[in-house]
């Protein structure tokens, strides 16, 4: 049996994504930027996944931008927004467990001149909306936070971080990192206050390197990819038709049984995390199952190196994740797991679970099943 439990990092497409991406490949392949009939009929493709995406999120198709994905995405946001409001301020907030996607242009920005406040978070990633308000200045030009932590699915506040921001200082622009989030829960950034909201395809069952910025009508920034002028010149280059199609595709399909799917994953994580409980020597990281996101959960196995761990069930073909795909490849400890003052015990034996509509039951008895058998034996192999 195989058990596929490593969601957050990617997700299989859905099957009417895979039909429109081979489709728009195979047969209406024209360039959308051309004026003849074949890229009046690739531009109906760009448009409409506009359309679907801008329903599901109650927005004008023209605030819809589509990117290469997450890291894009986030990246324009933020450098995007620093680069067109510097004269106001250089003042930045964020918090201290953002994905490496926010992080890593954080830490830029701060090297070109720019201040960055990080708002720290309690052990189940909880962060005090009284500490941002104290935090927030008239030179404040961005605040950034993610919607769902990509590693413990601890979930912020984003509608009350935006009313605080709108009510202190309506001038700073306030980006969400929704990568985690969009597909498992409703958002409406014109009632939260967000003024940009960056997702990623691959995520929500569409293709890989596919995703979108929302950027409100309101919110002036500069673009960071120069050229040939596409999509009102904010970000330049050939229309990715295939992706485009395949990410509206998967946006419209993921919220139209958003409901039952989120509370499908819910019920298998409580399961999953009751189970859990039951094997000695296991922690859950973050929130408590029933206050995160439905999809990921976050353990610790004491005295089994999560590495160790993550290929002993691969062996047995069940994967899942030591940390976020995106930075597995570094040796530094979890910056997520750091902020949440844990251990290095339980840093270094964390292994995430993350689900999807796919997910079944039986994946995860068999995944206990191969635990119960592995975790005497790895932990004596570790004593010794």
């Amino acid at each position: 049996m195989e058990a596929y439990l490593d969601n957050s990092a990617t997700t299989r497409c859905y099957e009417e994504v895979r039909d429109i991406v081979v489709k728009t490949m195979m047969e209406d392949y024209g360039n959308p930027s051309a004026m003849h009939l074949k890229g009046v009929e690739a531009e109906k493709y760009v448009k409409d996944a506009a359309k679907k995406i801008a329903a599901t999120l109650k927005v004008q198709e023209k605030e819809i931008y589509f990117t290469s994905g997450g890291t894009e995405g986030d990246n324009w946001a933020l450098m995007g927004t620093a680069l067109a409001k510097q004269r106001q301020g250089k003042h930045i907030i964020t918090t201290v467990f953002e994905h490496a996607a926010v992080s890593a242009p954080m830490a830029w920005l701060e090297e070109q001149g720019f201040e960055i406040t990080r708002i720290p978070v309690d052990e189940e990633g909880n962060l005090s909306l009284e500490t941002l308000k104290e935090a927030l200045r008239e030179d404040t030009i961005l605040v950034s936070a993610m919607f769902v932590n990509n590693e413990v699915g601890a979930v912020l506040p984003v509608e009350e971080i935006g009313k605080i921001i709108k009510e202190k200082n309506p001038g700073t622009l306030y980006h969400v990192d929704a990568i985690q989030a969009y597909g498992k829960y409703r958002i409406y950034p014109k009632r939260m206050g967000i003024d940009l909201l960056s997702v990623s395809g691959h995520k929500i069952h569409g293709p890989k390197g596919t995703g979108f910025l929302y950027i409100s009508d309101k919110a002036k920034i500069r673009p960071l990819i120069l050229g040939g002028r596409q999509q009102n010149g904010m970000r330049s280059g050939t229309d990715n038709v295939p992706g485009i199609a395949g990410l509206g595709t998967a946006a419209e399909k993921i919220y139209k049984n958003l409901d039952s799917n989120t509370e499908h994953m819910k019920t298998l994580k409580l399961y999953f995390a009751e189970e859990l409980g039951k094997i000695e020597n296991v922690k859950i990281n973050g929130p408590k199952p029933e206050n995160g996101a439905p999809h990921i959960l976050n353990v610790s196995f004491l005295g089994v190196r999560s590495e160790v761990l993550l290929h002993a069930l691969e062996d047995m073909g069940i994967y899942v994740s030591a940390g976020s795909a995106c930075s597995s490849h570094k040796r530094s400890g979890s910056p997520s797991l750091t902020a949440l003052g844990l251990s290095v015990e339980r840093k270094e034996s964390a292994v995430r679970f993350s689900f999807s509509e796919f997910t079944v039951r039986e994946e995860l008895d068999y995944t206990l099943e191969a635990l119960k058998k592995v975790l005497p034996m790895l932990r004596r192999y570790a004593r010794k």
